[in-house]
């Protein structure tokens, strides 16, 4: 009978694609389902086993290491709000203006920071393509690669730490393990980071070459106008947009790679830091405050009701044994680690069109994490492939997250189609660093 745990997961993940809200299907769903098995199948599912749910709902609300996401998230909408985007990308692009491409490679490098700085990448494309799309189409950047720059830029936020997915990763990869392989949300950070900044090499490479190829697809900006933008206090102004952030950056992530702070606490250091740099910046006020405190507190419940949903559900699938039915049956099926490692990675990326990736990991990554620990695999490993790969399927057309961004703040001359080529090579590049991490394991324990 362990088929009708099978049974619930597929129901649940059809009512989450046709757009039912995914925290109250995950619940509501598992509780009528197990009511149900409860009647008709009693030696299947017992009611008096939900007795362990409330222990299991204060576990989430008490977990130390949760409490990083709302702090990281404020410290995303803070800088947003800070306008400090749009100062780094102007001081970025002079920098390299008479490089062909230069403005691409800057917005591939203020992509990055604010990745490393914010970690939401819903927020990272839009208020990229708000601040550069317009710009580069009026120095008469082409179309595709200004949009496929844009949207690939605003995903880093996926894989780069500190990173809100490999925050959430971690601690469900841990709950799921049952303690057999734990995995450290430090650790995570470190073992995405080189991957990271591997893919932003990887795309200036690219942009130079293009621009190279096809001299008018990416035209260098006019020398009188960099020599006018600079004049006599550039070096203040590179100071002022480019250090800050940086020092920021340097503070988060360095606490927590040294060991001197938690990522917990390394997310509040953040979150004081983007208020401060705000404050620099003359933005911050107690109106822009309230905003950034009540979105975050949207974006927290979001986060937190579907994982109390996620919680819900993993009781009754685990009760009905699914769990133990999918080890069973792969197992069985003398599947190689890697061949299960494809499959799933097949599994996500397009569940990746559909739905968020906080979904993903929560549904998805739950009912793989113990089939990965009996076929004894890296969960490191694992973590950042499944990060990469979500990255990868936002990006993917034609039902990738990161394109609708776009496209919702493109010009209305930008067409889809547009966007879609545009976006080709840098997936093509994901999937390089995808099969480099896949071959290359080791790359990712370099940096601990």
């Amino acid at each position: 009978m362990e088929y009708l745990a099978i049974i619930l997961f597929v129901i649940i993940f059809i009512l989450i694609l046709r757009g039912y809200p995914v925290a109250f299907t995950l619940g509501g769903i598992s509780v009528a389902f197990a009511f149900g098995v409860s009647i008709f199948a009693p030696e299947q599912f017992q009611m008096s086993t939900f007795y362990l749910l409330p222990s299991r709902i204060m576990g989430v609300v008490n977990n130390y290491v949760l409490m990083a996401v709302p702090l990281f998230i404020f410290m995303g909408i803070m800088l947003e709000k800070s306008g400090l985007a749009q100062d780094l990308l102007e001081t970025m692009a002079m920098m390299f203006g008479r490089v062909r491409g230069g403005l691409a490679i800057s917005v591939v490098i203020v992509g990055a920071l604010l990745a490393a700085s914010t970690g939401i990448v819903g927020a990272t494309v839009v208020t990229m393509g708000l601040i550069s799309l317009p710009t580069m189409l009026k120095r008469g950047y082409k179309t595709e690669l200004a949009t496929g720059v844009i949207a690939s830029s605003g995903t880093l936020g996926q894989i780069i730490p500190p990173s809100i997915v490999l925050v959430l990763l971690a601690d469900t990869i841990n709950s799921s393990s049952r303690g057999s392989a734990s995995v450290d949300v430090g650790a995570l950070f470190s073992a995405a980071l080189l991957p990271g900044l591997i893919l932003v090499g990887l795309y200036i490479v690219y942009i130079l070459i293009k621009s190279s190829i096809h001299k008018d697809d990416a035209p260098s900006i006019p020398a009188e106008e960099i020599a006018a933008f600079k004049g006599d206090n550039f070096i203040f102004k590179i100071l002022k947009v480019l250090f800050l952030p940086v020092l920021l950056i340097l503070l988060v992530l360095g606490s927590i790679f040294t060991g001197l702070a938690s990522p917990t606490e390394a997310s509040a250091i953040g979150a004081i830091g983007a208020t401060i740099l705000t404050i620099i910046q003359n933005k911050f006020s107690f109106r822009i405050l309230k905003d950034v405190a009540q979105e975050t507190t949207r974006l927290t419940t979001m986060v937190f009701f579907i994982l109390l949903g996620a919680t819900t559900f993993t009781l009754v699938f685990r009760t009905l044994g699914g769990d133990s039915y999918l080890q069973e049956l792969i197992i069985s099926s003398n599947l190689s680690p890697l061949m299960f490692l494809l499959l799933v990675m097949i599994v996500i990326f397009i569940a990746g069109f559909f739905i968020d990736f906080i979904e993903i990991v929560f549904i998805i990554v739950p009912v793989v994490t113990p089939i990965f620990n009996a076929l004894d695999m890296n969960m490191l490993w694992v973590g950042v492939l499944i990060a990469l790969n979500l990255q990868t399927s936002f990006l993917t057309p034609p039902f990738g997250f990161a394109l609708f961004y776009l496209k919702g703040v493109a010009p209305e001359n930008v067409k889809t189609s547009q966007i879609y080529r545009g976006i080709i090579p840098f997936i093509c590049i994901q999937l390089i660093i995808v099969g480099i991490v896949v071959f290359f394991p080791e790359i990712i324990f370099i940096s601990k």
